[in-house]
C-alpha cells in the first residue's frame, strides 16, 4: 500500500469493496469504541467479574491509605473528634530528636541484610541447581525457616543469643576460643544479631524464586559453555547471571523496600535497645501511637508513616527509571 493510501484508510466502507482513488487497495473504517460497543464486546461483564475484588482493594488497602493521609493532618486518639493541625504533626515527626538515630539505625540495617541477605540466597540457588540428586529435599530445608511463625522464630533466636557464657552461641563459640558476647545486649552487636536472624528466617523464599528462574535457563547454553571449556563459576556468571538479570533486580527493589520496613525483630529482641542502638523508623511509629501512652499520638504515627511511604514510592521509581534496560540489555 502507497504512503498516500495509507494516510486515507479511513475513507471507504467497512466491507472493503471501496477504494480510494490514491490507494493500491480497499480502505477500512476505524469503529469508535462508544458504550455499546463496549458492553457488546464483554466489557459490562469484565467489569462485573472484577467488582468484588475492587472493593476488597478499596476498602482494606485503598481506603486506609486515604484515611491515613487525612489522619497525618490531624491530632486524634481514635475515641474523641479529630482535630486539624495541619503541618504540626510533621514538624513534631522531624524534629524528634530519636529521628536520626532511627534513620540511621534503619539504613544500617538495610545495609547489612543487603550485604548479607542479598548474595546468600542467590548463591545458595546455584549450588541447589547444580545438585543431581535431592533437589526437593534440598528446597524443603531451604523454605522451611519461612514456614516457622515468625513470633516463634524470633523467640528461639533470642534463647540462642543468651549472653551468658553457656549460652547456645557461646558455648558453640567456645570450642574455637571465642567469646562470650553479649549479643543482643551489646550496642555494636545488637543489630547485626538482628540481621543474620532476619537473613535465616526470609532466605528461604528468594531461593525458591532464584531456583525457579534457574530452571527456565536452557540446558543448551550450559551445554555448549561446557563444550567451550567454561568451569561452573565461569557458567554462572556468562550464563546463569544474565537470565537472572530481571528477577534480581525486582528481588533487590523489594528487599530495600522490606529492610526499611523493619519492624518484628527490633520490637521482639530488644524493643529498640541497648541505648537506642535498635531503633527503627516503624517501632517509632508503633511508640507515637501505641508505646507512649494509652492515648497514643496517632496524628504523629502517620505523619512518618507517609513520609516513609513516600520515600519508598520516590525510591523505587526512581530505581525502575535508572533500571529500565537493564534487564533486556
Amino acid at each position: 500500500m502507497s504512503a498516500s493510501g495509507a494516510l486515507r484508510q479511513t475513507g471507504g466502507s467497512a466491507g472493503g469493496g471501496n477504494h480510494d482513488p490514491g490507494s493500491d487497495g480497499p480502505t477500512r473504517r476505524v469503529r469508535r469504541r462508544d458504550p455499546v460497543t463496549w458492553v457488546q464486546r464483554g466489557g459490562l461483564s469484565s467489569l462485573l467479574f472484577a467488582l468484588p475484588l475492587l472493593i476488597i482493594f478499596g476498602v482494606f488497602s485503598w481506603w486506609p491509605i486515604v484515611r491515613s493521609v487525612v489522619m497525618s493532618f490531624q491530632k486524634t486518639n481514635l475515641v474523641a473528634d479529630p482535630t486539624w493541625v495541619g503541618w504540626k504533626n510533621f514538624e513534631f515527626v522531624l524534629t524528634d530528636p530519636d529521628l536520626p538515630t532511627a534513620i540511621l539505625n534503619t539504613l544500617y540495617f538495610a545495609l547489612l541484610a543487603l550485604v548479607f541477605g542479598y548474595p546468600i540466597p542467590l548463591v545458595t540457588a546455584v549450588l541447589m541447581s547444580s545438585v543431581r540428586r535431592r533437589k526437593g529435599l534440598f528446597s524443603v530445608l531451604a523454605y522451611l525457616p519461612v514456614v516457622v511463625p515468625p513470633v516463634v522464630a524470633v523467640l528461639l533466636w533470642k534463647f540462642f543469643y543468651d549472653g551468658a557464657a553457656d549460652g547456645v552461641f557461646n558455648t558453640i563459640l567456645s570450642y574455637v576460643g571465642l567469646g562470650p558476647y553479649a549479643w543482643l545486649s551489646s550496642p555494636s552487636l545488637a543489630m547485626p544479631s538482628l540481621v543474620l536472624e532476619a537473613t535465616w528466617a526470609a532466605a528461604g523464599g528468594t531461593v525458591i524464586i532464584y531456583l525457579a528462574a534457574l530452571l527456565s535457563v536452557p540446558d543448551e547454553l550450559y551445554d555448549a559453555a561446557e563444550v567451550d571449556g567454561a568451569g561452573i563459576w565461569r557458567r554462572v556468571w556468562h550464563v546463569s547471571m544474565p537470565q537472572l538479570r530481571g528477577v534480581l533486580l525486582i528481588t533487590f527493589i523489594l528487599q530495600i523496600i522490606g529492610t526499611v520496613q523493619v519492624f518484628l525483630e527490633p520490637y521482639l529482641f530488644t524493643g529498640g535497645g541497648p541505648a537506642n542502638a535498635t531503633l527503627t523508623v516503624l517501632l517509632m511509629i508503633y511508640d507515637y501511637a501505641f508505646g507512649r501512652s494509652l492515648g497514643g499520638n496517632y496524628g504523629a504515627a502517620t505523619a512518618l508513616s507517609v513520609l516513609l511511604a513516600t520515600f519508598l514510592a520516590i525510591l523505587s521509581l526512581l530505581y525502575f527509571k535508572l533500571t529500565s534496560g537493564w534487564s533486556k540489555s
